[in-house]
């Protein structure tokens, strides 16, 4: 979706036969009043007249990026809903059938599942493993093993020295007797914002840690703690587990060797294409939002700038004489099929 400007291009009087008449601008066809319409000359400048300015970045740059972003990940969608809606079909006509395995359903799966690993370039960054759309890049969400909420409520004060990406990355967190659930969470908010990981409690209740998802596999790799001896040992930096949370749709996992796995598969194949039709209409609320943006994006005051250039004009033109042939003359200057197109789409 792309929006065009209002700007308005400059138009002159062909310098090889204007002689002595004042040419005019195209801002000065009523900007300035209502006898604005020949009263700005400027220099004949033969075929440059100024390009039209199109697009939504001339308004608010980020709109054109939210579009991009939500016709990208509505792409992936769409198309992965189409292969699960064949892939659904493949596996209940298998199972109708009893056919034997020939490697088509199983070469199916496999390329879905393909498709489906693609699934962060292919969308742009705006789809995570859970089909939640966002603009701002997807984020991997996590546990710690060990950094639950009641193990970290229990027990007496301790520092927690917590490493992410190695080196001499190190944040101190203190967990103490009486904290609420929110402010442990808010404390390992703070300490591990900088290393680019963040931590709240989610809809179960639990602390729970984000990270982008591009830098999702070194966190996995690299976070290790050491403790007081309270809740973690004391001594060197001790790696510990951290689990993403489980992605919505999982092809890796399907299985086509037995009618007991395409049955089974059969149902992960109809659970995926109720999530990713899900997906896809969230997607389109989040596309309807940015579209109510680009309503709003173009200023009032150059439409009514423009709607005064045009009265203006109108009024001069009416008017018998050589002011009259001026304007005529020198609106007609410069003017392309390209320029008359782009600007009757401004409508």
């Amino acid at each position: 979706m792309q929006i065009t400007s209002t700007s308005t291009p400059q138009v002159i009087v062909p310098g090889a036969h204007a002689g002595n008449a004042a040419a005019v601008d195209g801002t000065s066809l009523g900007l300035n009043g209502e006898n604005a319409a020949t009263a700005t000359p400027v220099t004949p400048t033969p075929n440059s007249a100024a390009p039209l300015r199109r697009g939504l970045n001339n308004w608010d740059q980020p709109l054109q990026g939210d579009i991009s972003g939500a016709q990208q990940a509505l792409d992936f969608l769409e198309q992965s809903a189409a292969q699960l809606r064949n892939l659904k079909a493949d596996l209940s006509s298998r199972l109708a059938n009893r056919q034997r395995s020939d490697g088509a359903l199983e070469s199916r799966v496999r390329q879905f599942s393909n498709s489906w690993r693609n699934r962060s370039n292919a969308s742009g960054g705006t789809l995570d493993a859970r089909l939640k759309f966002s603009n701002k890049g997807t984020t991997t969400n996590f546990t710690v093993r060990g950094m639950s909420l009641a193990n970290l409520r229990s027990g007496g004060r301790e520092v927690l020295a917590i490493s992410v990406g190695g080196g001499q990355n190190v944040r101190s967190v203190v967990v103490e007797p009486g904290l609420s659930d929110e402010q442990i969470a808010q404390r390992f908010d703070e300490a591990l914002a900088p290393s680019g990981v963040r931590a709240d409690i989610n809809d179960d209740g639990q602390l729970e840690f984000s990270t982008s998802e591009a830098q999702w596999a070194n966190v996995r790799d690299t976070i290790a703690v050491q403790g007081g001896g309270v809740r973690f040992p004391t001594g060197q930096l001790n790696r510990v587990k951290a689990e993403a949370e489980a992605p919505e749709v999982d092809p890796d996992s399907w299985n086509t060797a037995d009618v007991d796995g395409i049955r089974t598969t059969l149902q992960q194949v109809v659970q995926a294409l109720a999530k990713v039709e899900q997906s896809i209409s969230s997607v389109h609320q989040a596309l309807a939002q940015v579209s109510a943006r680009v309503q709003n994006a173009a200023p009032a005051a150059t439409k009514n700038g423009m709607d005064q250039v045009a009265q203006n004009f109108l009024s001069t033109t009416k008017q018998p004489g050589y002011q009259s042939l001026l304007s005529i003359t020198s609106a007609l200057a410069g003017i392309s099929r390209e320029r008359v197109v782009s600007l009757l789409s401004l409508r």
